[in-house]
């Protein structure tokens, strides 16, 4: 497995994650969340968090280190261990391009449209500079005030802080899902916000490009 050492930030270690996120509502009320990572201390992974109409949150996880790591970050009702497979075309994150989704019972497609306003701007803001503590604090404030429910920073409990630094967001123009075969309904907003940890993915389909750093206690 390809791990990698843990990063140092003042005498404490961090763990980063780098990929994307995918965030849709259903108009049956269920919410998705995608975390693809192509760059982890894990290797490679994907998982999904479900919220349910009735709030129950549900962790599709593909295995145990993937299922501990993101149980201790963020609360859910239910975790299924289960295969997570995305496949992705080689437009990736481009307008167009169209990603497809089998986790345990969910399958789900979803289809990336152009980027959006924030996005040009989050691609202007050197790498270095946009994955720093300080920068996080700095667009937590932003988040709050542009995109209700977002935070880029917060606690990853267990003593542990996380923040995001977002290099790039889409709109997801597109999406049908299912749940053991039942359809669960068009594309939606994220409304309410979704509810697995100190942030929501954006009110909005979209799909972000992202490094997420975890600082562990001492």
């Amino acid at each position: 497995m390809n791990k990698r050492p843990r990063d140092m930030e003042g005498g404490r270690p961090r763990l980063r994650f780098t990929g994307h996120i995918a965030g849709v509502g259903t108009s049956g009320g269920t919410r998705l969340v995608l975390g693809r990572w192509m760059r982890s201390p894990h290797g490679p992974f994907a998982d999904v968090m479900v919220q349910r109409p009735d709030g129950h949150r549900i962790l599709l996880a593909p295995d145990a280190w993937v299922t501990e790591f993101v149980a201790a970050t963020y609360s859910f009702d239910e975790i299924l261990e289960v295969p997570v497979q995305v496949q992705v075309p080689d437009a990736g994150a481009a307008a167009g391009s169209r990603w497809h989704v089998t986790a345990g019972p969910l399958t789900w497609a979803f289809e990336v449209g152009g980027r959006m306003p924030l996005g040009h701007m989050l691609r202007a803001v050197p790498g270095p500079v946009g994955r720093s503590l300080t920068m996080a604090r700095i667009t937590d404030r932003v988040a709050r005030w542009a995109m209700p429910g977002v935070r880029t920073l917060g606690s990853a409990g267990n003593d542990r802080l996380e923040w995001y630094a977002a290099r790039d967001l889409h709109r997801i123009t597109a999406s049908t899902a299912a749940w053991a075969g039942e359809d669960l309904g068009g594309l939606a907003d994220l409304d309410p916000p979704a509810e697995f940890g100190f942030s929501s993915t954006p009110r909005q389909p979209s799909l972000t490009t992202l490094t997420s750093t975890v600082r562990l206690p001492r």
